[in-house]
C-alpha cells in the first residue's frame, strides 16, 4: 500500500476543500492515488448532497460582476446566513458569477458545466456542500451585454443580500450608473417605466381599486376619477423613472438621468431568498443546527 504523506493530504485538501481526516481517509481508500481520491470525494460529496436535497436553502449571497461590455448577476443559496460569511462560500459566489459572464449559459443546468475555480460550477458547489455541510445551490442568474455607448452600474447591498446590475444608455459615467443601481437596491422598482406594465396587471389593479372605492361608499360619479388617480400613483410607485430619487427626493430618477443625458435600458435586481418559503427557526435553534452538523 502506498504511503499517505502529509503533503499528499494537503494537496488533496487544497484541490477539494475537504477536511484533513476526510482527505486522509479518501487517500487510504484508493491506495494513495490522488486522482482516484478526488473522484472518491466527489462521489461521497454527492451522497452527502443528496441527503441535503430536501432542505430549504433560502439564505446565501447575490453577486454581480462586470468585465468590459459583459455583466452578470447571480443568487447562490445556502441554508443559513452563517454561510454568507464563510470565505469559501464568498469565493464560490465570485467564481460562479464570473464563470457565467464568460460562459454565457442559457439555463442553470447549462451553467453547471462551466469552468469555475479549480473545476466546474457543479464541482465547486459540491466541494462547498462537502466542506460547509449545508445545501448550496445556484438558484438564478442573468447575463447582460452592452455597447461601448452604454455603461453598467453594479452594486451590492448588505454584504451581498441584494445585488443590482443596471445598464444606462447615453453616458459613460459609472458614478451615475452606480447611483441608479443604489436606488434600485433601496426602493425595488418592478419596471423601468410604466410602459412595461402589462395590460393584465393594469386591469387587475383597476379591479382592486374599483372595489376599494365602492366599498368606501364613494359616489359613482367620482369613482372613475378616483380610480385613475390611484392607478397613476400605483404605476409611479413601481416604475423606476417615476420614483423620487433616493439621493434627491425633489426629483424623479427619470429627471436625474435625463439631466445626465442618459436613459435606463434595463436593470436586474436579486434579493436573496425572495419568493422562497423559509423555515421558521429561532436563533438558538440555528446555532444548535450548526453545532450538530
Amino acid at each position: 500500500m502506498a504511503k499517505v504523506t502529509a503533503q499528499l493530504v494537503k494537496q488533496l485538501r487544497d484541490m477539494t476543500g475537504v477536511g484533513m481526516m476526510d482527505a486522509k481517509k479518501a487517500l487510504v481508500a484508493v491506495d494513495g492515488d490522488i486522482d482516484a481520491a478526488v473522484d472518491h470525494l466527489r462521489e461521497t460529496g454527492m451522497a452527502k448532497a443528496a441527503k441535503k436535497a430536501g432542505r430549504i436553502a433560502a439564505e446565501g449571497l447575490a453577486g454581480v460582476y462586470v468585465d468590459g461590455n459583459v455583466g452578470s448577476i447571480t443568487e447562490i443559496n445556502s441554508e443559513t446566513d452563517f454561510v454568507s460569511k464563510n470565505n469559501q462560500f464568498i469565493k464560490l459566489v465570485k467564481d460562479v458569477t464570473e464563470a457565467i459572464a464568460e460562459g454565457n449559459p442559457e439555463t442553470v443546468e447549462d451553467a453547471q458545466t462551466l469552468k469555475a475555480g479549480d473545476g466546474t460550477v457543479a464541482t465547486e458547489i459540491l466541494a462547498g456542500v462537502t466542506k460547509i455541510g449545508e445545501k448550496i445551490e445556484l438558484r438564478r442568474f442573468a447575463r447582460v451585454e452592452k455597447t461601448d455607448a452604454d455603461v453598467f452600474g453594479a452594486y451590492t447591498h448588505m454584504g451581498g443580500r441584494i445585488a443590482v446590475l443596471v445598464t444606462l444608455e447615453g453616458t459613460n459615467d459609472e458614478e451615475v450608473a452606480r447611483d441608479v443601481a443604489m436606488h434600485i437596491a433601496a426602493i425595488n422598482p418592478k419596471y423601468v417605466s410604466r410602459d412595461q406594465v402589462s395590460q393584465e396587471e393594469i386591469d387587475h389593479e383597476t379591479k382592486v381599486l374599483t372595489e376599494q372605492a365602492l366599498n368606501e361608499g364613494k359616489p359613482a360619479n367620482i369613482v372613475e376619477k378616483m380610480i385613475q388617480g390611484r392607478l397613476n400613483k400605483y404605476l409611479a410607485e413601481i416604475s423606476l423613472v417615476d420614483q423620487p430619487f433616493v439621493k434627491d427626493p425633489d426629483q424623479t430618477v427619470g429627471k436625474y438621468i435625463e439631466s445626465k443625458g442618459a436613459v435606463v435600458k434595463s436593470f436586474v435586481r436579486f434579493e436573496v431568498g425572495e419568493g422562497i418559503e423559509k423555515r421558521e427557526d429561532n436563533f438558538a435553534e440555528e446555532v444548535m443546527n450548526q453545532v450538530n452538523k
